[in-house]
This record gives C-alpha cells, sequence and structure tokens, in this order.
C-alpha cells in the first residue's frame, strides 16, 4: 500500500517550484554501485500527466526520520495526499483508476 501526493495545495493552487518532487524524492534517494541514482520508498511518478510522489507505507516503519521527513513536508505545505489501497478496497473506494495509472510510473 502506497500513499499518494499531488503538486496540488488543499486550496486548489498548483504548488510551486515545479520540481518539488524531483526535490523531496532526491534527497531520499541513494547512488547504486553504478552511478546512477536509485529511489527507495519514495519516488516520483505521474498520474493523468501530473508529477506526483509515490510514498510506500512501510517508510514509517523502515525509516521514522524519513517518514516524518516526507510527512511535515506536505502537512507544511498543505498538499493533498491519496492513501491508495489495492484490489477489492481500490474499487470500492474510486482509487482503481489511480492504481492502475501507477503501473507505468517510470
Amino acid at each position: 500500500m502506497n500513499w499518494l501526493v499531488e503538486g496540488t495545495m488543499q486550496n486548489g493552487r498548483t504548488f510551486r517550484p515545479s520540481d518539488w518532487v524531483d526535490r523531496v524524492s532526491g534527497v531520499l534517494a541513494k547512488f547504486g554501485a553504478d552511478h546512477r541514482l536509485r529511489y527507495g520508498a519514495v519516488r516520483p511518478c505521474y498520474v493523468k500527466g501530473k508529477k506526483c510522489l509515490l510514498v510506500q507505507k512501510t517508510l514509517e516503519q523502515d525509516d521514522p526520520v524519513a517518514f516524518e521527513y516526507v510527512s511535515a513536508f506536505v502537512r507544511s505545505n498543505g498538499l493533498q495526499m491519496h492513501d491508495l489501497l489495492a484490489g477489492a478496497d481500490a474499487k470500492e473506494t474510486g482509487t482503481d483508476e489511480i492504481v492502475e495509472e501507477l503501473g507505468a510510473v517510470a
């Protein structure tokens, strides 16, 4: 299960700067042995043509400091965050469309 953080604030305005997703996910990424950036539990993704932040729920237990960093960023900037459910729960709550879109995450 994951959370999806959108670049739209609770007041409906678009959050700036526009590269915030890259900045947040980049802070928590690591370089692999091949010198390429590797994302972990926090990664950029596209949903309906908009860049979003995908946060795995395991982050809360695996790295509480990183989880608090992301949570504080979301709260302090008034960003919209959705709880993504899988399977039958997603169809009942209407999030199945979002989950399908995440299948094409690069």
